[in-house]
């Protein structure tokens, strides 16, 4: 008997409940979505509409590829960021919404700031510094990573944003000390590698197993990049600048010993909403 579109939502969206998925509303709606190549408007005005049988078997098989693990995000190829739509895949974190704690703070501190120079380092697909220049229509933003598939996502979405005038897209090594082109920055945010490398291992599959590893291993303890970055690119920033990392789970009061031991001030924690420490920012004090 063939199926409506809201027929199909709501027997994706059983399976997954059935299987744990905590989403399965948000999530069933973007596999039937993907596979009848509407959006989320036209999916609700066509929703007593009947599915072609090719698009029930696409649902059909985005459903499975789910159920075995892999992210819905790298299953449709695109995922939203404040407010903002990001191609994903592969090679890149999917965007998380506590990320958005680390974008919000640098639009906040930037309001007094116009034509800033801004730095998001270990970028991915770009999502905090394209954020950040969205928000702030005067700041110039540089997205840094080392990965260049991460750099190629990133300069997809600057341009599916048509944000590419304002900004620059780089490779760089948050480990090594940065080259010339990176000076002169009023802000430089981070959401860099944050999981100590024994901890992979107990990762849910979904990140385990799809997800970069290049972009979750933090090292031993998890503060590997953390280290280098304050230590080694507080140079790339204007006396005065200001840093701001996002912060795995039960890490802030280690980073924030971190930062102040290489001279940062008038540090500050800001937490997610559920009330876990989620960015912390500290100021490159001016050298007497």
């Amino acid at each position: 008997m063939p199926s409506t579109y809201n027929d199909l939502y709501l027997d994706t969206r059983r399976a997954l409940k059935r299987n744990g998925v905590d989403s399965a509303a948000l999530e069933a709606r973007e596999i039937v979505c993907c596979a009848a190549d509407k959006n989320k408007e036209e999916f609700y005005r066509d929703n007593r509409l009947y599915a072609t049988p090719e698009i029930e078997a696409r649902v059909s098989a985005l459903l499975q590829r789910r159920l075995q693990g892999e992210p819905v995000a790298y299953l449709v190829g695109e995922w939203e960021f404040f407010g903002l739509p990001l191609i994903v895949n592969e090679h890149v974190l999917i965007p998380r919404s506590d990320t958005e704690v680390l974008a919000q703070q640098a639009i906040d501190y930037l309001k007094d700031y116009p034509g800033a120079r801004v730095l998001d380092l270990c970028t991915g697909s770009g999502c905090v510094g394209l954020a950040i220049a969205s928000q702030r229509t005067d700041c110039r933003v540089v997205l840094a990573d080392c990965s260049e598939e991460a750099l190629r996502v990133a300069r997809t979405n600057a341009r599916l944003n048509h944000l590419q005038s304002r900004i620059a897209v780089l490779q760089a090594d948050a480990l090594a000390p940065p080259g010339a082109k990176f000076d002169a920055f009023q802000c430089i945010v981070s959401n860099p590698p944050y999981i100590p490398t024994g901890d992979l291992a107990g990762l849910d599959p979904s990140v385990r197993e799809y997800e970069p590893h290049l972009a979750l291993d933090g090292g031993a303890d998890g503060l590997k990049f953390y280290r280098a970055i304050a230590a080694r690119w507080k140079e790339a920033l204007l006396p005065g600048g200001r840093l701001l990392f996002e912060l795995g789970i039960g890490e802030a009061d280690a980073v924030m010993r971190l930062l102040r031991s290489e001279g940062f001030g008038d540090l500050e924690l800001y937490e997610d909403t559920q009330g876990i420490s989620r960015v912390i920012a500290g100021t490159r004090c001016t050298e007497i």
